[in-house]
């Protein structure tokens, strides 16, 4: 249930008519996984804080370098100097942003093997992470434990989302059949992590609290240059060996 100090600091978005207090209690119920604390994540994060989503489970192996600071905007040159791990670093700033919410940092390496020990109690989990490897893992545990994950990546000025609902939209290999090459150091401007940022965690509040209009089943395509955005119907891939049996 909301508390005084919940209608006071959120009151704006309850006097939303499709949201209200039913909706806040919903974000407030809610444990969100954000794997990565980069620089989709550290936005998608500190909005979700902002909205009082009542649980925050951040998972990043690595610690902050300078060449990050363009575009993870909750660490700082501190961070870099003392060494912080980017989900300790992460964790401080929303924990002081907001102490009404519960935030858990994991420093770890996610695998197979320990993947539900950080995700594992949460409701959704959101991809902000950087390789496609770490994507395709993340894809396939939340097929196989029915858990709907938010979909984002960018590069340059370009970014994409989606939704993934388990028997219900293409999972990420049916929109991706083919891994792109790894590229481990890519270009990228800090605006366009923080705009797919916002929009993934619009994408994930939408769909805590049930508002229309999700990107199920489309991919957005968004280029910042021309600022244009599409949206790209998706298909499901009989033969995906992720998602394909379980929908048998």
């Amino acid at each position: 249930m909301l508390t005084d100090r919940d209608r006071e600091r959120y009151s704006r978005q309850i006097l939303m008519d499709r949201l209200g207090e039913e909706g806040q209690e919903r974000l407030k119920s809610s444990t969100v996984g954000v794997f990565g604390c980069g620089g989709l994540g550290t936005i998608t994060s500190l909005y979700f804080a902002a909205a009082g989503v009542g649980r925050l489970v951040l998972v990043d192996s690595q610690k902050p370098d300078l060449s990050n600071l363009n575009r993870q905007v909750l660490h700082w040159e501190k961070d870099v100097t003392e060494g912080v791990s980017k989900a300790e670093s992460a964790k401080y700033k929303l924990s002081n942003f907001n102490r009404d919410i519960v935030v858990e940092a994991h420093t770890a390496m996610v695998t197979e093997d320990n993947i539900e020990e950080f995700f594992g109690e949460t409701d959704m989990v959101v991809d902000c992470l950087d390789n496609f490897e770490s994507r395709l893992l993340l894809n396939r545990f939340c097929i196989e434990t029915g858990r709907p994950m938010v979909y984002a990546a960018v590069h340059g000025f370009y970014g994409q989302l989606t939704s993934i609902i388990p028997g219900k939209t293409p999972c990420l290999r049916c929109i991706f059949p083919e891994s792109p090459p790894p590229e481990p150091f890519f270009p990228i401007i800090g605006v366009t992590p923080g705009v797919l940022g916002l929009l993934e965690a619009t994408e994930t509040i939408k769909n805590i609290v049930g508002l229309p209009g999700t990107l199920r089943g489309e991919l957005l395509i968004v280029d910042l240059l021309s600022y244009e955005m599409g949206k790209v119907k998706t298909g499901f891939d009989n033969q995906c060996s992720v998602c394909g049996k379980w929908r048998k």
